[in-house]
């Protein structure tokens, strides 16, 4: 068979990103160049990956197994070409939350079910419209979480000892934080301040150092060679173990799957939102095109083969994903590899994260809040416009003192009232003037009117500009609306000429309507407006000719 008469591979929107760069020929410079992005983002995600479980209430290895399955699954199946999957700081809340309310076999169970749902969301191309979520929501969000994420690391920053449970909101943690105020480790304090101090100063001197890995070593060395005392994972949680649990299936009863279902529905909407963020963000970096739907559908089985592992949460992460674009990456096996990286530290290293200050990790994570508080933007968009303002700083203050997904649905209710309402006021009609006519000969006609609708004409413009429309038809016998201009008309735009046209037959007059697009037309005549109610022309000179 010749090249020209070979078939051709069909790519439709669920074909994982991994099948095309192996089509487009995979060859062993492109894997040595995946090997080294995937040794770079092994190493951010190493710290990292132990830190969010850790502040998420479960044990260090629940963030390692996350990492190597979920991680290994979202660039095997996944539609972006530089995803890189794993734990994510935008979870800490919600996991410790359902730690807390469902004990770690719940966590693990929703987990599992926020699977099943992405891969039905997947199925269903909602990857598509969850791209809508206005920019001024994902913005607040984001900033919320970095709060959120900044005051659980305060306890772990300050080496406090808390009477009880921390708690988990907002308010009542800082009044708890400061009732144990006396208690602070000025040791954990320095051990944290080092760390962020290391990280930020080598992103200064050296960016391409692995800054969180030299930081998180750097201080577990002092602690252990001076005899700190601080926390460590070792004295927290006690040894790692050097392997992957045996996979297993979660419990499905009916009791645990109804109390677990509210967890995995808040998952599955907050990883589908941050894995196509993600996406997006890698987009711009590499001038890749990702696959929203198959993207989907990959979160859903990480989310599926971590739980079975023993693992929490997966999603696509800004950072790591944005490591891999810098670090080189020619297309999802540097995920892949970044997954096997961890393993063989899991099976080889594992007694040398036991070293490891909590304090830390604490200070890894104060400098990813810090970076992730999108504090220019958020200003940027509070200056910007009143609507923009509202809306960042509605879903700011619910995501930090209220709810995440709450946060998430009011921002996009208000963001999209405020579309609505500037696609009202972009709408206007106005008369046509005789020296604006197509014709000026043809305009001058006392038995006629002739005004120009322009902008979208749906509900909210209608609804403005009722009070004008209802105007037009009180004197004159022949109506003319231009719709040259008008890209869209809804059902309550139709139903507004449906009311001038009869205004105007019950004055002996008619309702024409010309210059409407092909796409207007057909929206028009399927809302019933049809002759004799309403005549459609092309141009004022055929309104003249039907009406003579």
């Amino acid at each position: 068979m010749t090249e020209t008469s070979r078939p051709a591979h069909t790519v439709t929107e669920f074909t994982p990103k991994l099948l095309t760069v192996w089509r487009e020929g995979y060859r062993l410079a492109d894997l040595r160049a995946d090997a080294l992005a995937g040794l770079t983002v092994a190493i951010v995600a190493l710290p990292l990956s132990m830190a969010i479980a850790i502040a998420s209430g479960v044990g260090p290895e629940r963030g390692l197994y996350t990492a190597i399955v979920g991680g290994f699954l979202v660039s095997a199946l996944g539609g972006s070409r530089f995803q890189v999957g794993g734990p994510a700081g935008a979870f800490i809340v919600l996991v410790s939350a359902c730690v807390l309310a469902t004990g770690l076999d719940g966590l693990i169970l929703a987990t599992f079910l926020s699977g099943v749902l992405l891969i039905v969301a997947g199925g269903l191309r909602l990857g598509t419209y969850i791209r809508y979520i206005p920019y001024p929501v994902t913005v607040g969000f984001t900033a919320g979480i970095a709060v959120i994420i900044f005051a659980s690391q305060l306890r772990e920053i300050f080496g406090l000892s808390l009477a009880g449970p921390e708690p988990g909101e907002i308010i009542a943690k800082v009044q708890s934080l400061w009732a144990a105020r006396g208690t602070v480790s000025w040791a954990a304090l320095a051990v944290a301040a080092l760390t962020a101090g290391v990280i930020l100063g080598l992103r200064r001197v050296r960016p391409h150092w692995p800054g969180m890995l030299i930081a998180v070593a750097a201080a577990s060395v002092l602690v252990w060679a001076a005899g700190l005392p601080v926390d460590t994972i070792a004295s927290r949680f006690g040894a790692l173990p050097n392997r992957l649990p045996v996979p297993a299936l979660p419990g499905l009863d009916a009791a645990s799957v109804w109390a677990a279902l509210p967890w995995a529905l808040s998952f599955a909407l907050l990883g589908a939102i941050e894995s196509l963020l993600s996406a997006v963000v890698a987009d711009g970096m590499s001038g890749a095109r990702h696959r929203s739907n198959a993207e989907l559908v990959a979160q859903g089985m990480a989310n599926i083969g971590s739980a079975m592992f023993g693992g929490f949460c997966v999603t696509g992460t800004i950072a790591r994903t944005a490591t891999n674009v810098r670090a080189g990456s020619r297309g999802p096996v540097s995920g892949m590899l970044h997954a096997v990286f961890l393993l063989v530290f899991l099976v080889v290293a594992a007694p040398l994260a036991g070293f490891v200050p909590l304090a830390a990790l604490a200070g890894v994570l104060a400098v990813v809040a810090w970076g992730m508080a999108e504090k220019d933007e958020m200003w940027a968009l509070i200056r910007s416009s009143r609507g923009d303002a509202i809306i960042v700083v509605v879903t700011f203050l619910l995501v930090v003192f209220r709810d995440l997904t709450e946060g998430i649905v009011v921002g996009f209710a208000l963001g999209g009232l405020v579309f609505i309402r500037r696609m009202s006021e972009a709408a206007s009609v106005r008369p046509v003037e005789p020296e604006e006519a197509y014709d000026p000969a043809l305009h001058t006609s006392p038995d006629r009117v002739v005004w120009r609708l322009q902008g979208p004409y749906f509900f909210g413009a209608a609804a403005q500009l009722q009070a004008v429309m209802d105007r037009i038809a009180d004197a004159p016998r022949t109506v003319v609306i231009d719709l040259t201009d008008v890209p869209l008309v809804d059902s309550s735009g139709a139903r507004s000429f449906e009311r001038l046209a009869r205004k105007a037959q019950r004055r002996g007059g008619q309702l024409f309507l010309i210059g409407a697009r092909p796409e207007v037309h057909r929206a028009l005549l399927a809302q019933g407006l049809h002759i004799p109610l309403v005549r459609f022309a092309a141009t004022l000179a055929e309104v003249d000719a039907a009406s003579g």
